[in-house]
């Protein structure tokens, strides 16, 4: 495992190739696959903004999907200077831009082009919204609240996938709470399920929180130019769901 506290070159993470859209067709494709990835990343957020300033599921669904097509296909974010601000206020700013825009003047058809980046059926975004709506007053609250759910989720995946590989599946879900705070059984109990000693499953805690948080800094530094803004998103991203 990588030790990401280290200082990092940001000069390849995925918000510098998303930048370099306008550049040559081959730093171009590298640009819009890792929008792309963004994208995917991002999808939620900007969903909950749009219903959450009082558009239709469906209308929400046709201008996420069209504001994805416009950006990507027609390299939108290619004059964006990665070093005057981050991916996710980047992006916030650019929809509010696009909705305040003649786009979202446009017939359904029309808007999502033709890129289908987000298959809404498989993603039920109106169950999802309806679990969330109201909790906030203001849709960036919102957009904030959910970009910092998913980068979590995000990590939590990651760090599960690596467990499973390495055999270890019961062991996270097990301890899995400690990183969530909700640890479902005392840690005497954890340590005979697991038959390991008390003190092993401190260590083994101690572990997988580590690796959490790596995992965390690896997933905010694709969206920072620097090491001081990497340390204030996760501050943010702390900040943020402590006001759940």
């Amino acid at each position: 495992m990588s030790d990401l506290t280290e200082p990092r070159d940001f000069a390849t993470t995925q918000w510098s190739l998303v930048v370099a859209a306008n550049a040559d067709d081959a730093e171009a494709t590298h640009a819009r696959a890792a929008l792309e990835q963004l994208c995917r990343t991002y999808w939620y957020p900007l969903y909950a903004f749009v219903r959450y300033r009082g558009y239709s599921s469906t209308d929400a669904q046709d201008l996420t999907q069209a504001f994805f097509a416009r950006i990507i296909e027609t390299r939108g974010l290619g004059t964006a200077d990665r070093q005057r601000g981050r991916f996710r206020s980047y992006l916030l700013g650019a929809l509010k831009h696009f909705l305040a825009n003649e786009w979202h003047k446009s017939r359904a058809q029309k808007r999502g082009g033709r890129l289908r980046l987000i298959e809404w059926d498989a993603l039920s975004p109106e169950a999802r919204y309806a679990q969330t709506a109201n909790s906030s007053d203001e849709p960036e609250h919102v957009f904030d609240r959910e970009w910092a759910l998913e980068v979590t989720a995000g990590a939590l995946r990651t760090l599960r996938d690596e467990m499973v590989d390495a055999g270890k599946r019961a062991h996270f879900d097990a301890l899995k709470g400690s990183l969530t705070g909700e640890e479902s059984a005392a840690r005497a109990t954890l340590a005979a399920d697991l038959k390991m000693t008390e003190n092993a499953v401190r260590v083994a805690i101690h572990r997988l929180r580590g690796r959490y948080r790596e995992l965390l800094r690896a997933a905010i530094a694709e969206t920072v130019s620097n090491a001081a803004d990497l340390d204030d998103e996760l501050r943010y991203l702390v900040a943020v769901l402590r006001k759940q």
